[in-house]
């Protein structure tokens, strides 16, 4: 993608690159410059961490077609935004944006009709309804299933939520000196588990992280997490999207069973980034499990090998259907016939 970028954007056009958080933007945004210092390539982001004056001058530049690659959450869907000369949209995560914002998407790729805009989406899980276009020729689709060297496969089991398990999860990895994410996915009552997990190591530092934060308190968060000064981080899914942090390679997901598929694959592979094993542990209540939840946390022990998400995406698009390919709806009633019949009926 940041090959097809540079191309783009050597040629004289502009690029527009969406992910789902601004925290993956904020890093995208390092990266990208990071790779392009040495070319003459203006780079801007645009998320609600920009101020209001800042996010007008960076509209204007872009009309103006100044900005050759706009990195951007989906303030890039906004009507206030212009592209002079647009040649490719790039959606990062793609399974995070519904059908609606899609279609806007696909609008801001076709807004010269006369040169249409390439559009590259990328997702290691990809919802079922995108993942079957692919599969019934709609869409083209390549897969990487190679992962990068020295990567190890993550470590995952299911575990009963017990507080000294909890306690010594945290510790095993603060003596390897690695950092956890413990990921609770309610705003709410955030706080208290927090507290509860600063009761049980009192020995670490703990921070809060979740979208609904000031966001020069998210952000300085976030770095002090990166500069290795916290130990865990307490989150809501926040982390869930392309967050590269290899010295976290630990994760705790409370209340596992309440997610989706890829949401817990995307979870899961935000450890293990390095040559270390990670581990993922994914926490349910006492009672018992409905048979799907059951089944989405089968699935996510069965395909641990590095690369599976392709295979995840496909038992997600078995268990949900494959929604409806004209309208809004992503889930829909593949699993009464099977994947292979219900193709054969839409061919």
């Amino acid at each position: 993608a940041m090959r097809a970028a540079m191309a783009v954007a050597l040629a004289g056009k502009q690029v527009a690159l969406l992910c789902p958080t601004t925290v993956l933007a904020m890093q995208h945004l390092r990266t990208f410059k990071l790779r392009f210092s040495e070319f003459d390539v203006s780079i801007a982001m645009l998320s609600r961490l920009q101020s209001q004056a800042e996010a007008k001058r960076i509209k204007k530049e872009v009309a103006a077609g100044k900005i050759d690659i706009l990195i951007g959450t989906h303030a890039l869907l906004g009507r206030s935004l212009r592209f002079k000369n647009l040649g490719l949209v790039v959606a990062d995560e793609e399974h995070r944006f519904g059908v609606k914002q899609k279609e806007k998407l696909r609008e801001l790729s076709q807004n010269n009709p006369e040169f249409p805009a390439e559009y590259l989406a990328m997702s290691a899980t990809p919802i079922p309804r995108t993942l079957h276009m692919a599969l019934s020729g709609i869409r083209d689709v390549s897969v990487i299933a190679t992962p990068p060297p020295g990567r190890r496969a993550v470590r995952t089991m299911t575990l009963r939520r017990s507080e000294s398990k909890i306690q010594q999860q945290i510790q095993r990895e603060m003596r390897r000196g690695g950092q956890v994410f413990f990921v609770h996915n309610r705003v709410q009552t955030l706080p208290s588990i927090a507290q509860k997990i600063q009761e049980l190591v009192p020995e670490a530092s703990i921070r809060m992280a979740h979208g609904q934060m000031e966001k020069r308190d998210l952000e300085a968060t976030m770095l002090s997490f990166l500069r290795h000064e916290t130990h865990i981080l307490v989150c809501t899914s926040i982390i869930e999207n392309g967050v590269d942090m290899p010295n976290v390679n630990t994760i705790i997901i409370d209340n596992a069973h309440m997610l989706g598929l890829s949401q817990l694959y995307q979870l899961r592979g935000r450890v293990g980034r390095s040559d270390v094993r990670g581990h993922c542990t994914l926490l349910i209540p006492e009672g018992g499990l409905t048979r799907e939840a059951a089944m989405r946390l089968n699935t996510l022990q069965r395909f641990t090998e590095l690369g599976s998400g392709f295979a995840i995406a496909r038992s997600d698009l078995e268990l949900r259907g494959s929604g409806n390919l004209l309208g809004k709806e992503q889930s829909g009633y593949i699993d009464a016939i099977g994947l292979e019949t219900y193709i054969d009926l839409l061919e």
